[in-house]
């Protein structure tokens, strides 16, 4: 039997928010069998907070079983194909790099307001190359973003432990993704190094709490940054991008505008006029 997606409630407030919170997207028997792989990559006792001896550990990618289970539930699909379009995202693989949070009296120095870029032009140069990229030297500051979000359809926020407010839970600009569009219109297609910081200072702020298994899906343009560990527990949170798998368009002359692509006009001040795929 289909899984029915999004409700078109839920799709407005995506549209208006920027993000959209999934309870029990994927089973929490995954989120604790990932966590104990986790927690084997991070050298670290669970059971001896004496070992957690830095604010913050960032992991590569994963993309054992219980990863790539958890990241392609019924529910999931059927929410990419409702946000961004049916056809238009790839499967995701693997969860990208895991930043776990511990409870630290020091501040972890990432914390700062940002959009997550999408591209880098010498990753694209060099696709199908990567192993001969010097990383030592490597400017990891020249990922960019561009109006279209070339290499980002979302920003996903996988939890893989409970989250309450005291556990570094994401902060979240509410809104944010309507102040950024104008300021990556006029940088064309190349796109640049943009923040939204500045631009979304006015909006509310909520916190990706949730219980483990939960997925919040946002707006790639969503201002969103991190926080000190306040609380007791460690924090296990993926972040991936949900790649698509063809350009984002902000010109359908027969309408199928995605929720995604409905924001970017919102932000620009063009509203189509159209509810997501009111239009055949």
């Amino acid at each position: 039997m289909r899984t029915e997606g999004p409700t078109d409630e839920q799709v407005e407030r995506f549209i208006a928010d920027g993000f959209l919170h999934l309870e029990e997207a994927f089973p929490r028997e995954l989120a604790d069998e990932a966590r104990a792989i986790m927690w084997e990559a991070t050298g670290k006792d669970p059971d001896d907070p004496t070992t957690w001896d830095e604010p913050v550990v960032r992991l590569d990618s994963f993309a054992q079983r219980p990863f790539y289970l958890a990241a392609n539930t019924d529910q999931l699909h059927a929410a990419f194909d409702r946000l961004v379009g049916p056809g238009r995202w790839r499967e995701v693989m693997g969860l990208g790099t895991f930043p776990v949070r511990f409870p630290h009296p020091q501040d972890p120095g990432d914390d700062g307001w940002h959009i997550d870029a999408g591209w880098h032009p010498e990753l694209v140069r060099m696709a199908g190359r990567e192993h001969q990229i010097d990383w030592a030297s490597f400017d990891w500051g020249g990922f960019r973003t561009n109006l279209r979000s070339r290499g980002r359809a979302l920003l996903m926020l996988f939890l893989f432990s409970d989250v309450e407010a005291d556990d570094a839970p994401t902060r979240i600009r509410v809104g944010s993704h309507l102040d950024v569009p104008r300021s990556l219109e006029p940088l064309g297609e190349e796109g640049g190094n943009v923040t939204g910081e500045q631009e979304s200072m006015h909006r509310p702020i909520a916190l990706a709490t949730g219980r483990a298994g939960d997925v919040y899906l946002c707006h790639p343009f969503l201002v969103h940054g991190a926080q000190p560990h306040r609380g007791t527990r460690p924090r296990f949170m993926g972040q991936p991008p949900l790649v698509p798998s063809t350009k984002m368009r902000l010109h359908r002359p027969h309408g199928r505008y995605s929720p995604v692509e409905i924001s970017i006009l919102r932000g620009l001040g063009r509203d189509p006029g159209l509810a997501p795929w009111e239009a055949a």
